[in-house]
């Protein structure tokens, strides 16, 4: 792979995380406008507690919500300052780490994606496992799941 595949597939896996975090984003965006209008909707009744209950719990969703929001906005200003354009020699934020079985990409905290035929760890920076590749290059090994993988490839 050349120097220009790694770092369109970098891109690649960028734009996939990207479009996560902006779709979590539009349904935090949702949730907090619906639970708003449920709050806002909560009609006064004879029992004058249930009212205040029924405003309380739609304002404690709300908030709820916006604190997610808030995380998001935070994740996706983080993930668009990382490089992918450089094809790193160790793991660091914005390498893609391939071991046998096992693919990552430091760069922010979403889980097991598939993108294209792989199936791809996406780490934070600030994860307990991407603080465990930092500096590691290929032919190094560390543990994953209890298991010890060698590091094929980074870049």
């Amino acid at each position: 792979m050349t120097s220009q595949e790694m770092v369109a597939f970098k891109n690649m896996l960028k734009n996939t995380a990207v479009a996560i975090i902006e779709e979590r984003i539009l349904m935090t965006k949702s949730a907090i406008d619906s639970a708003q209008e449920a709050a806002n909707n909560e009609d006064k009744s004879s029992a004058g507690d249930k009212y205040e209950t029924g405003r309380a719990m739609g304002h404690l969703a709300k908030d709820m919500y916006a604190r997610q929001q808030t995380e998001n906005i935070k994740d996706l200003d983080q993930l668009q300052k990382v490089n992918i354009q450089t094809v790193y020699s160790t793991a660091q934020t914005g390498a893609f780490i391939r071991c046998k079985d096992h693919a990552f990409f430091i760069a922010a905290g979403l889980g097991k994606q598939q993108v294209a035929e792989w199936s791809v760890f996406f780490l934070s920076p600030n994860a307990p496992l991407a603080k465990v590749l930092f500096h590691k290059k290929p032919g190094d090994t560390f543990l994953f799941n209890k298991q010890e993988l060698l590091i094929v490839e980074i870049y």
